[in-house]
């Protein structure tokens, strides 16, 4: 069996999504950080990296892909590689131009998953978060099918294998799903999703959709963040987590990761810690009760680490109302 099918979802278009990934947004770690991770992750086992045009790291991470390819490590078969349609890129024309960006730095002929990354268009041009004269942000005008459409081009051109969205809700998904002549679904959304905020009702939404819910932040989020809260609490902190975590001596975020996969979702961990990295892959190894899944169901709070705040002036804000 093709290793990507092990530890993997079905998507809704008949390729494979292996159930954990390797998250690589980290705009305080050095670019040779996120090369040397990639290629640890890969020898660990991991076959599932995401990453995005405006993580701008994209580069670092095809060295280390095209190093592990080379070494004869894994086939690019083996590999699920997904990265994102930045939003000052939204206008149809611009959509698959982003896309070969990426491509390029990657050395990669197409990705296995391309996403909206976040359902708010931004003036196109060299600034990736554009101000208006007042210092707010920049906003575009395009509609969000209008760029699906633009992303089913990319997939019938055999850039993308596969398309979906982040950070959308369950109002903007029907939007997409609702619109006359849908030729793909999206396969997934990938949004903030972890024991303080598990997202029931949009995963709900989502599986009778038949679209994976990918959660990024899994473990919560790294305060240092531009975007993240800095008065939330810290997750892998909690005593609950913890005590399950003793209980079958595992890590903390080894149980808030098993909590995603066992609900079905796909989660993205992040690290560059070499110990960490080969941590959290063991998620496989041991299984939670559902005695245990009810209690990290308990600790919802509705809390978000990722503050979206400066899109404020935006018509749709806030986006994440209710789901």
């Amino acid at each position: 069996m093709n290793q990507l099918k092990l530890f993997s979802l079905k998507m809704n278009d008949g390729y494979f999504m292996p159930l954990l990934g390797l998250g690589t947004s980290a705009p305080q770690v050095v670019e040779s950080e996120v090369e040397k991770a990639v290629m640890r992750a890969i020898d660990v086992g991991y076959r599932h990296i995401d990453s995005a045009y405006i993580y701008q790291n994209e580069e670092e991470i095809g060295r280390a892909i095209q190093m592990k390819l080379a070494d004869g490590t894994v086939k690019r078969g083996d590999l699920f590689y997904t990265t994102k349609l930045w939003n000052t890129f939204f206008r149809p024309e611009l959509v698959q131009t982003c896309l070969e960006s990426s491509l390029k730095k990657l050395q990669l002929s197409y990705v296995d998953l391309y996403l909206i990354h976040f359902p708010a268009a931004l003036k196109p041009g060299e600034d990736p978060i554009p101000k208006d004269t007042h210092g707010n942000i920049a906003f575009d005008t395009v509609d969000l099918c209008t760029i699906w459409e633009a992303l089913e081009k990319c997939k019938d051109a055999g850039l993308t294998k596969s398309i979906g969205v982040s950070n959308f809700n369950h109002k903007q998904l029907e939007k997409i799903l609702n619109k006359p002549g849908l030729k793909y679904k999206p396969v997934c959304n990938q949004v903030e999703c972890h024991p303080y905020l598990n997202q029931s009702k949009l995963l709900e939404f989502c599986k009778s959709k038949d679209i994976l819910l990918v959660a990024y932040a899994p473990l919560g989020s790294d305060l240092r963040k531009k975007w993240v809260k800095k008065e939330n609490p810290v997750l892998l902190q909690d005593p609950v987590l913890n005590a399950i975590a003793e209980k079958h001596q595992r890590t903390p975020a080894q149980v808030a990761l098993r909590y995603q996969l066992q609900r079905g979702v796909v989660a993205l961990a992040k690290s560059f810690n070499e110990k960490r990295i080969k941590e959290n892959f063991q998620v496989f190894e041991f299984q939670l009760t559902p005695e245990d899944m009810e209690c990290l169901d308990g600790l919802n709070r509705n809390i978000r680490y990722f503050d979206h705040g400066e899109f404020a002036h935006h018509p749709d804000y806030p986006f994440h109302e209710e789901y």
